[in-house]
Formats: C-alpha cells, structure tokens, sequence
C-alpha cells in the first residue's frame, strides 16, 4: 500500500498560505482523508465569515469538493470530526450537517475547542471511501 497525496487547486492555495504543514487530503487502503478544513470560500480561497450555519456549510461544501475532484462523494463519507468553539450551536451545526447527510449518515464526533489562529468558529475532517 501507498500514501497518495491529493489536492483542490483552490483549497490547496489557502494551505500553502497558510504555511501549515499538512496535506489537505491522502488516499490509501482505499480511503480518502480529508484534513480538517474551515469555512472556505471555494472562489476565493478566503475564509467565510457569518453564522455558524453558514460556516458549517461552507466547510462541508469544501469537503465536498475535495472529494468529488478525487473520485468520491459525500455519500462515501464513513467518518466525520467536527470542531466548535461553542457546544451551544450543537443543534444549528447538525440542521445544516444532515442538508448533506440526509440517509445513512456518517459516523460523527463533535469536539468543542477553545480557538483557532484565525477567525473562523467550526472545521470539520472527513473519512471517506476511495
């Protein structure tokens, strides 16, 4: 078995912005890994600002598209973390959540973290099959 790195021309500008030392997503075994990604602009590169429905959709609209431009799909995610800052979005985040899990979701943990170096109020890491 090998380690594939993957990439999304757009995503991948604001990792290497951020000089962060990490793949944005790995294949092998047959899964598909998907670093925990913040609310992105998938145009811009630039973080989205607003509510946290519209962070957690953008964050999972990038997961999306790192998936799709490797050959998987949301509906192959087996695994989802979920970051917050506030435990008390807890229902906001899982209304927007099940908009892209609406049958056979996920496994899913949901983490409350103190803080991120930049603004942003919730990322999420995905699993998903190859």
């Amino acid at each position: 078995m090998t380690k594939e790195v993957l990439t999304h021309p757009v995503l991948q500008q604001m990792v290497d912005r951020g000089n962060v030392p990490l793949s944005l997503a790995t294949r092998g075994a047959g899964l598909i890994f998907v670093s925990g990604l913040p609310p992105v602009d998938l145009t811009t590169g630039q973080l989205i600002e607003g509510g946290i429905e519209e962070q957690t959709r953008a964050s999972l609209e990038a997961i999306q598209a790192v998936l799709e431009a490797n050959g998987s799909s949301m509906d192959k995610v087996m695994k989802c973390t979920v970051f917050a800052v506030n435990a008390g979005q807890f229902d906001r985040v899982n209304r927007v959540y099940a908009e892209f899990f609406p049958e056979d979701p996920p496994a899913r943990t949901f983490v409350t973290v103190g803080s991120w170096p930049w603004a942003f109020d919730i990322e999420i890491e995905a699993v998903a099959l190859a």
